[in-house]
């Protein structure tokens, strides 16, 4: 009788244990992008490209913080389909990543803009809690492993690694790119926008399917290796596209374009920010090739992973049909 209580009690210790940590996580997340958000609006930024997409990044923390605070209060994540602490270890590695991208280009761009004064001492307080709500996102994806619960965490693999700096890459290019100025004017630009959204979104919801083991679940209507071919395939072509048009319109003067930074009145201007426009230009197509040749590295790796498979499958026909290599071909990033 006294070890069933025994294990009662410590049951009970570490559901409690996990919800207080939870909620002064949260309570803090919700804190610092309120606070970040709040004097990147009294700063008046919001006719800047890059401002308008630091207040978007702090406003998705805030909110995707507040509804998961509301789901776990009402107690619906052992009502969902997928793994609720897979969930909550991919978004926070999610925006582990936004939040120190948003603190460097918010801190680059705006403090050195201000004279010393109250704009600018608001601005690094403003930075200063954007890079606090990242280390509260990274303290909760390190209590998603080690909290009570049956939460496994992996260490990703090299295709893990791949998939993931897709999407952050992609991260980065929607920063510079939230300057409409950069693409507006040229329907052959706004394709490469739509390209980096469509590319995005697909790996998106193919890191959540498999970081919130989803994979498993019976009513998907692709399997994930298929999702992967679609997504890995179709963002090669769509990057490679945008990898030829977007520096073609933007630095070549026959279509329109700007080859000298010198020709670029924003960058003259002492009181712009950090990245002038044509600076915005240069890196998009710098990190449009990089993504490329990491999205080609990721299909390289599924043609010899597919190889592979199939001399082992020659060799031996009865082999991957077992369940334990079977669930080994959706790889988790």
């Amino acid at each position: 009788m006294s070890w069933t209580v025994t294990i009662t009690i410590s049951w009970s210790s570490g559901l409690a244990s996990k919800a207080i940590m939870g909620f002064f996580l949260r309570m803090g997340q919700l804190l610092s992008t309120c606070v970040s958000f709040s004097l990147g609006a009294s700063l008046g930024i919001w006719e800047e490209g890059l401002g308008k997409w630091c207040m978007f990044i702090w406003c998705l923390c805030f909110a995707t913080s507040l509804i998961i605070s509301i789901v776990e209060l009402c107690g619906l994540p052992s009502r969902l389909p997928c793994s609720w602490d897979g969930f909550l270890h991919a978004y926070s590695s999610y925006f582990i990543i936004i939040c120190i991208v948003t603190s460097f280009i918010f801190g680059t761009s705006y403090i050195q803009v201000f004279s010393p004064g109250p704009a600018q001492s608001r601005a690094i307080i403003a930075t200063a809690f954007s890079c606090v709500a990242a280390l509260l996102y990274a303290i909760e994806m390190a209590w998603v492993c080690v909290r009570p619960g049956d939460m496994v965490c992996f260490v990703p693999t090299f295709p893990g690694v791949l998939r993931r700096l897709e999407n952050h890459l992609a991260w980065v290019i929607f920063a510079f790119i939230s300057n409409t100025d950069l693409y507006q004017h040229q329907p052959a630009l706004v394709w490469c926008v739509a390209v980096y959204a469509i590319c995005f979104i697909l790996g998106a919801v193919n890191f959540l399917v498999n970081g919130c083991d989803c994979d498993n679940d019976k009513t998907l209507l692709l399997p994930v290796p298929c999702l992967l071919w679609v997504q890995t395939v179709l963002s090669v072509l769509l990057y490679a596209t945008a990898v030829i048009l977007w520096p073609l319109y933007q630095f070549h003067e026959k279509w329109g374009g700007q080859p000298q930074r010198s020709s670029d009145m924003s960058c003259s201007d002492q009181l712009t920010t950090f990245f002038c426009i044509w600076d915005q230009r240069l890196v998009v197509a710098i990190l449009t090739a990089i993504n490329l040749l990491v999205y080609v590295a990721d299909m390289m790796y599924l043609i010899l992973e597919a190889f592979v498979w199939i001399e082992a499958q020659r060799r031996d026909p009865g082999f991957f049909f077992s369940p334990a290599v079977s669930s080994s071909t959706s790889d988790v990033p």
